[in-house]
């Protein structure tokens, strides 16, 4: 009888393996995120910047715009041309979620997606070189490394966390053995269009891995797929991309890389003095050296989990071992004073701004090769139970630490109520690098007070005197009728009995089409604050502003008609290849 304490030994089928090792995921980023949940949205560093494009593009959708170039609310407003240099995937998906959900839980759900997303791709890749257990785990890692975390809560940088899920396909699509070209350009595409800095270092660490993989294997192959796929990936990009590069012309880019914000004042346990600063601007010295502090210490976190893992899976012999180990020693010797030439001389280099930034790819190093180290073809259930526990309870901790360490409170005017108002009565302040050319932002603090009622948007003065409205203007007796009012097309009417200008509460960007009467405005005087003068003559003024594709970005739009081609026709070759082939 003792027959009937024992069970048949039913092996799992793929299907539930894999059901079981996506929840062990989705459980590990849930626990994660429950202080967001329980507390509410960290009011990181860029949470408010982002929240605000998102609000943004949810008000451009309802004026009938689907791919918003201009920003209205900023400077108090009177607009900046923020989409046009801010990749689009993080403000399209914030946006949709906002369309969707109450707005206080977008950021939640944003985050829960990316993290999510990063985990998937990152398992994606790890599978190449590893059983399906040991790459959840990885997984996991990936998504519970400080940085990660770090980005999430004290940050708020939420393109960069979104990007997280890109890096991984790099690794993957650069470094498979099988054809990879067409997804491996995709993945190229995706991380520009989502977030530039990590897209910079996406592609710096794409030619580390593919130059050492290829001097292992002793053959350029890699190489010249990846040079390839990035030219590709860059063309598909080339409709935000091409915009973005020429119009920094027109805009004070950079200011991007002002005091605080260049590599030099960030290297590993830098520390900005006190001593000449105004006392106005202590407060952000002193927490940029609190923010640097942390940062240094999660760079010394990973970079010795890195070196332990990367030791315990030295005799493994994976293939992607030596181009991680790579990686992992580029990023280390980046955040040294001594590689400051480095960051000078490399393109696009100096634009992380922080080379404590690198953490999103040394995460994924010490992921990688702690998988490799615990990397085992045969594993019992014990044992892959005692590390899902020990995942669920790692999550736990770095849910807890996050919470105690990183999770920003809101004050009463950054909350997601207060910036929901702020959106619709006065707007921001602006962003330092997209600031026009011979602008003085400075001068555009208090304009809301300067555009009163009835008058709205359009405030009329004499032509002889073109000064700030509300502060020693002369104004003109006129009837001013708005006629529209969107974010990227504004018509209006203006009556006066004299000649004068019509002061528009619209910062004069090139990309602005104006007429009056029917006739184009191509020259218009110039403001210390950047706000449009359209010029007025007695009588009926019927002005309209709109949005004009300018040829910078049509040629971007053609470079990626023409990217897309290639890779469709690309695609049906590769299709009817593994047709012929019986692969189909």
């Amino acid at each position: 009888m003792k027959f009937w304490f024992r069970f048949p030994a039913t092996p799992s089928s793929d299907a539930t393996r894999m059901q079981r090792r996506r929840s062990l995921l989705l459980a590990v980023v849930l626990i994660t995120v429950l202080p967001l949940a329980y507390r509410g949205p960290s009011c990181g560093q860029d949470a408010d910047f982002h929240l605000q494009n998102w609000l943004e593009v949810v008000a451009h959708w309802q004026h009938g715009v689907l791919y918003p170039h201009w920003a209205a609310s900023a400077n108090y407003l009177a607009g900046e041309p923020r989409f046009v240099f801010y990749p689009p995937l993080s403000w399209m998906l914030g946006g949709l979620l906002g369309v969707i959900l109450p707005w206080t839980w977008t950021p939640l759900v944003f985050t829960v997606l990316a993290l999510l997303a990063a985990g998937f791709a990152f398992r994606a890749m790890a599978r190449e070189w590893m059983p399906l257990d040991s790459a959840t785990i990885a997984a996991c890692l990936y998504v519970l490394n400080p940085y990660m975390l770090f980005v999430a809560y004290e940050r708020g940088a939420m393109a960069e966390l979104l990007a997280a899920a890109w890096m991984p396909l790099l690794v993957l699509y650069g470094l498979r053995q099988k054809r990879a070209f067409l997804p491996l350009a995709l993945t190229v595409a995706a991380i520009w269009l989502t977030n530039a800095p990590a897209a910079v270092m996406g592609c710096y660490t794409l030619a580390v891995l593919v130059l050492v993989a290829s001097l292992h294997q002793k053959s350029w192959r890699l190489i010249g797929r990846a040079a390839g796929a990035v030219v590709l990936g860059l063309g598909l990009a080339g409709f935000w991309l091409v915009p973005a590069l020429y119009e920094q012309r027109w805009v004070q880019i950079a200011r991007a890389i002002g005091p605080l914000m260049r590599v030099e004042d960030s290297f590993l346990f830098g520390y900005a003095s006190l001593f000449g600063v105004p006392a106005d601007e202590q407060f952000d010295t002193i927490y940029h050296n609190q923010v640097l502090r942390t940062a240094s210490w999660i760079v010394v976190a990973l970079f010795a989990g890195a070196v332990i893992a990367a030791w315990l899976a030295r005799r493994k012999r994976i293939p992607i071992w030596a181009p991680l180990i790579a990686v992992g020693a580029m990023i280390f010797f980046l955040q040294l004073r001594w590689s400051d030439v480095v960051w000078r001389l490399a393109p696009e280099l100096k634009f992380l701004q922080f080379p404590w930034r690198w953490m999103m790819v040394l995460g994924l190093v010490f992921a990688a090769l702690a998988g490799i180290a615990i990397r085992s073809e045969q594993t019992t259930r014990r044992s892959i139970a005692v590390r899902g526990v020990v995942m669920l309870a790692l999550a736990g901790g770095m849910a807890i630490l996050s919470s105690v360490l990183f999770w920003q409170p809101c004050d009463d005017e950054d909350n997601v109520a207060a910036q929901i108002a702020t959106f619709h009565s006065t707007g921001f302040e602006g962003t330092d690098e997209y600031t026009l050319k011979g602008v003085d932002e400075s001068q555009l603090v208090g304009i809301a007070t300067g555009f009163a009622q009835p008058t709205g948007p359009v405030v009329v003065v004499i032509a002889e005197n073109t000064g700030q409205p509300g502060i020693n203007q002369l104004e003109i007796p006129a009837n001013v009728k708005i006629e529209r009012w969107n974010a990227e097309r504004m018509s209006a009417a203006v009556t006066t009995e004299r000649s004068g200008y019509a002061v528009l509460r619209l910062t004069d960007y090139p990309a602005w089409r104006v007429t009056r009467n029917g006739a184009q405005i191509d020259e218009r005087p110039h403001r210390a604050d950047g706000l449009m003068l359209i010029p007025l003559d007695p009588g009926v003024n019927r002005i309209e502003v709109r949005w004009r594709l300018t040829a910078d970005q049509w040629a971007g739009i053609g470079v990626s008609l023409s990217a897309l081609a290639i890779t469709l026709g690309l695609g049906w070759k590769e299709r009817r290849r593994l047709d012929v082939n019986g692969f189909r």
